[in-house]
């Protein structure tokens, strides 16, 4: 009899440790630990690769964008454009700022190369659609967005791509 009750015990515990977690995934967005420890939330479907999450909650919607407007001059909208759509403290994101600075040098006036930071400022990424960050997308000289790409992306690959565009 002693055993049949220490068995019951067992499974009420078991059923009681199963329904908390559910409850808790339910209740609190899944989380991740991020590079410096921070806790960074994570998407609900994973990508492949190493991509980064959905903004915090707490970013705030009031922050101002990190990019060139949309309504810039028209000289300026003549140009290609790449748009980065990343967040200053996702990893890869981190990885591809020196790169993007690069980009912005070597193909000033040329090529509009532009970062949207959508952690700070969600409210910008909305019209891009965007899924995972970091997200580059290509636009050709008339604002028609010719290519996008999830993830990580080398500069051999900008600039073939820049290239792609009529761009040299």
């Amino acid at each position: 009899m002693k055993g049949q009750a220490t068995n019951i015990l067992i499974v009420v515990a078991i059923a009681a440790l199963v329904a908390g977690v559910a409850w808790f995934k339910a209740a609190r967005p899944a989380a991740r630990e991020g590079a410096e420890g921070e806790t960074v939330p994570v998407a609900a479907t994973p990508q492949k690769g190493e991509l980064c999450p959905d903004p915090p909650p707490t970013a705030k919607v009031g922050d101002k964008p990190t990019t060139t407007p949309a309504s810039a001059p028209a000289t300026a909208r003549k140009l290609p454009r790449m748009v980065d759509l990343g967040a200053d403290k996702c990893i890869p994101c981190k990885k591809l700022a020196p790169i993007l600075e690069e980009l912005k040098k070597e193909y000033d006036g040329r090529v509009l190369v532009d970062f949207i930071d959508v952690w700070k400022n969600p409210k910008a990424g909305e019209p891009y659609k965007i899924r995972v960050i970091p997200t580059q997308i290509f636009y050709d000289r008339d604002g028609k967005e010719v290519w996008r790409h999830e993830g990580f992306l080398p500069k051999a690959d900008f600039i073939a791509k820049f290239a792609e565009l009529g761009v040299k």
